[in-house]
């Protein structure tokens, strides 16, 4: 069998091991600090031979220079762009690279997100090949090319694809919308054209050295490797980005709460106006997270069931779809609900949909919403957990969190206990229905 073969193999029968190994069991999660300073949490599942590791820094977007909006991205993006030269290992270009990894039968990514800089690595654990696996990671950790050829590549497509979405309304409604919500906040800040063509290798190449740190890593490993492997291997990664040291990063300003309701209606030539309604919302350290989360499945969560569906689009046929979510970080993320309707109909939904906020703030659910709310919710958590991928974004949100190491197995009960009364308060005391952000986007007067 080849090793394409073992790995597809692999990964068809994932969900379903992993799946029969965790659902009706309780969760265990190990965590200690590695000697680097890395923060580290290891669900050993043995059940087959494949490790996923993620490793999160504090360098998402939030950590962007307004004028250089769009850093933390591109510079997650470049990782990719080949390795230098070391003592005895030859350069790697991007072709390379990417043929390397192939021939390992592995995968290595990194990404940016609103708090978190992340890395990835998918591999077997076939001895040899996980060995390998990790020492090429470290490779690219240690040794980035940043290549000036494929940034300026790769900015030109970035500036193709923001001059292609000008032309969509919802480009407008998002911008429109996270100005408002966040002010000067960080949070707000947006990636454009200007900000691409400010950015240069140097800034890239500081802002990995400042940020990507072993002290302030969180390494989550979901596989069939025990605590001494997984140490090992955290040793391994965390020596490639040690030298960058760890000079103390500044504290981020708050998200401020809105002081007055903020309405735009902006022209736009579409068949279809976009609505979005918000503001800023809630910390995922919230106290009111599972009130909340729980609550919004019935306000406008839940797909068809919700209250905001039922009223925008069964009831009235205002929109094809609504819905509702909170965007949780360390700091306040958007409440927001979004729809897209007829110009001519707009204000008619902006009106529905604020009326339905104003109710569910005022009454919260009812008995039998609530109910079918956790229901579903506590019938669909296996879901959630049932492929070793799944499994690493729960515990790479446990650790970046700081949520107890229980949380898994005691999810259920957070749910299930929830009343009426404790949505009601949470919702009272979270959401402002006259002092939200409304941005219409091509409606007609």
């Amino acid at each position: 069998m080849t090793l394409f073969s073992l790995f597809r193999r692999t990964l068809l029968a994932l969900p379903l091991l992993v799946g029969m190994g965790t659902a009706h069991a309780i969760i265990p999660i190990e965590q200690w600090t590695h000697a680097s300073g890395a923060r580290v949490h290891l669900i050993a599942s043995p059940s087959i031979p494949m490790l996923d590791v993620q490793v999160d820094f504090d360098g998402g977007r939030r950590r962007d220079p307004e004028a250089l909006a769009g850093l933390a991205s591109v510079t997650a993006g470049l990782l990719s762009g080949g390795v230098a030269a070391q003592p005895g290992l030859p350069a790697l270009d991007e072709n390379q690279l990417s043929e390397a990894w192939a021939d390992l039968g592995a995968q290595f990514g990194a990404q940016a997100t609103m708090d978190r800089f992340s890395l990835s690595l998918r591999t077997l654990t076939e001895p040899a090949l996980l060995d390998r696996a990790v020492a090429l990671a470290a490779r690219q950790l240690a040794a980035p090319a940043w290549p000036e050829r494929v940034w300026q590549r790769d900015r030109e497509r970035l500036l193709a694809a923001i001059k292609e979405a000008e032309n969509r309304p919802g480009t407008q409604a998002n911008r429109a919308f996270g100005r408002a919500v966040y002010g000067s906040h960080p949070y707000g800040f947006r990636a454009e054209a200007d900000t691409y063509r400010a950015i240069k290798m140097a800034d890239m190449r500081a802002f990995y050295r400042r940020h990507v740190v072993s002290c302030r890593a969180q390494v989550s490993m979901v596989g069939a490797v025990d605590r001494v492997i997984a140490d090992r291997i955290v040793g391994q990664l965390m020596a490639a980005v040690q030298p960058h040291g760890c000079s103390p990063l500044p504290d981020m300003p708050p998200v401020q709460p809105l002081q007055k309701a903020v309405d735009e209606r902006l022209p736009f030539s579409a068949a279809q106006a976009q609505v979005i309604i918000g503001q800023p919302g809630i910390a995922r350290a919230d106290p009111d997270f599972f009130a909340l989360f729980v609550g919004n499945y019935v306000l406008g969560g839940g797909g068809f069931v919700s209250r905001l569906m039922t009223e925008v689009r069964e009831k009235r046929g205002l929109t094809y779809g609504v819905s509702s979510y909170f965007l949780t970080a360390r700091q306040p993320g958007a409440f927001q609900i979004a729809l897209t309707t007829r110009p001519d109909q707009a204000a008619q939904a902006v009106d529905v949909v604020r009326d339905v906020v104003r109710e569910f703030v005022t009454n919260g659910p009812t008995e039998a919403e609530l109910q079918a709310a956790k229901d579903y919710l506590v019938n669909g958590e296996a879901l959630r957990l049932d492929s070793n991928r799944k499994l690493l974004d729960n515990v790479a949100n446990i650790a970046w969190n700081d949520l107890p190491l229980d949380y898994l197995d005691t999810w259920t009960q957070q749910v299930e206990r929830l009343t009426v009364a404790d949505v009601r308060r949470a919702f009272a005391r979270v959401l402002q229905p006259d002092r939200m952000v409304t941005v219409v986007v091509g409606a007609r007067p």
